[in-house]
């Protein structure tokens, strides 16, 4: 018996050190567009091992409840990953709060310092993530919410909570205040989200993802698993890095991401301002134009994602291509709702990744550009981020769309972005405002670009 639970043990290290290199690569993979697959693939072998290794505990004598909870996970797992493109955001939120969520259990008496990290962080990763996913299902306002001495409010329940858990690091026995460790990070975790706007909520979203990557790990610790430690710190190590990564994309800090109540300064101002005009085209004009162009930047934004528009987009490229017109997407790097969102949709619809070309390498090239198209894009686009300083994202940058001979904006209506400001692009003369549903109006372009052709 004895050597039966050696040999079983040797296998469940073997399959756990494997699965843990398995994370490792994961990650380097996931680094370029080249290797991105075989990074998934890899973290998808890596935690079946880890599951089979799980599974293979001697600790377990009645496989009956982890049959029923894989089945219950799957059941909720599957439908999740089958969302539309648009909705992988909220996805992720729901997955974070999932994950935070497993790993918050009934306290032991032992290494309560751990464990008391680890519920705190748990608990306002879970109660965050429901938050960040209802403001982006816009099920929650995405507006900032804030009221007077919030930021003191906030701090002092964080402060509550490290306090109560200093307490039962030195009094372990006093479990009668464990239920408020609980408690206060969860009230914690929803009111660190309601005063963050829109526009912060893909750093938002890496941010709790490093949270509940430091939750696992922390867990790891308890249950004396290496391979717990390693992928938690993986994931908590790399969201905060993207976290600082994107901070610094939109030129703000984490303070002011947390706390900043971005989007709402100058949502009064915009309101009282004086009627302004702007010049609209139609499809016709729009695909004239793009015809006789030999350079064009497409600008994505949240409104290609939610127009499910990027195979249309895809169409475009190819028409314009066939004609000769050197067709390129400048790619910010928070455009969207998550990290990367733009480069995910359109990969998804196969547009040639050496197309799609970074912010920093391709604002030089905007005043050498015959037409910047720009569908669904605000706050990413909007020069006063560049000259007023009044202005919340005053400082970030931003796509110089508004360099290029004639701006084309495929746009629902004039209604602001996440940030809640107007956007001056579009009240200039060489702007053309392409009023509708992008996917519709795209696909109106390729079928007047069609017609051209064979007529």
């Amino acid at each position: 018996m004895n050597a039966e639970f050696a040999g079983n043990q040797t296998l469940i290290e073997v399959l756990y050190l494997v699965a843990s290199a398995l994370f490792i690569l994961s990650l380097k993979w996931m680094n370029t567009p080249r290797t991105a697959q075989r990074g998934v693939r890899a973290g998808e072998i890596g935690m079946v091992l880890a599951i089979a290794g799980t599974l293979l505990h001697h600790g377990i004598v009645d496989y009956k409840w982890i049959v029923i909870a894989l089945v219950l996970g799957s059941g909720i797992g599957i439908p999740l990953g089958l969302v539309h493109m648009t909705a992988v955001p909220q996805r992720t939120a729901l997955s974070h709060a999932f994950g935070a969520f497993c790993v918050t259990p009934a306290v032991p008496r032992f290494m309560m310092a751990v464990l008391s990290m680890e519920v705190i962080l748990g608990s306002l990763t879970f109660t965050g993530s429901l938050m960040a996913a209802g403001k982006l299902q816009e099920v929650l306002p995405q507006r900032p919410i804030t009221y007077k001495g919030q930021n003191f409010v906030n701090l002092s329940l964080l402060a509550i909570a490290v306090a109560i858990a200093a307490y039962l690091v030195v009094n372990p026995a006093a479990k009668q205040f464990f239920p408020a460790i609980i408690a206060v990070p969860l009230i914690f975790g929803v009111l660190m989200i309601v005063p963050i706007g829109g526009a912060d909520m893909p750093t938002v979203i890496s941010l709790l993802n490093s949270y509940a990557g430091l939750s696992a790990a922390a867990m790891g610790f308890v249950l004396n698993s290496k391979l717990l430690i390693i992928a938690g710190a993986l994931d908590g190590s790399s969201g905060f890095i993207l976290s600082v990564i994107m901070s610094k994309a939109m030129n703000r800090s984490f303070t002011n991401v947390m706390f900043g109540a971005f989007g709402q300064v100058q949502a009064a101002a915009v309101a009282g301002k004086e009627e302004k005009t702007v010049r609209g085209a139609s499809a016709e004009e729009a695909a004239g134009i793009l015809a006789a162009a030999n350079k064009v930047v497409v600008v994505p934004g949240y409104g290609m994602a939610v127009a499910q528009a990027q195979h249309k987009v895809r169409e475009l490229y190819d028409a314009l291509s066939k004609r000769g017109v050197d067709v390129r997407f400048a790619i910010h790097p928070v455009a969207g709702r998550m990290p990367g969102h733009m480069n995910v949709l359109l990969a998804e619809a196969d547009v040639p990744y050496d197309r799609l070309i970074e912010m920093d390498d391709i604002n030089g090239d905007f005043a050498q550009t015959d037409v910047a198209l720009v569908i669904g894009a605000n706050d990413v686009t909007n020069p006063a981020a560049r000259s007023d300083q009044s202005s919340p994202i005053f400082g970030m940058p931003i796509l110089d769309v508004d360099k290029a001979r004639t701006v084309m904006v495929i746009k629902r209506s004039m209604n602001p972005g996440f940030a809640g400001i107007d956007n001056p692009l579009y009240y200039l003369d060489r702007t053309l405002m392409l009023f509708g549903d992008a996917k519709s109006f795209v696909n109106n372009i390729v079928h007047e670009l069609a017609g051209n052709t064979h007529g």
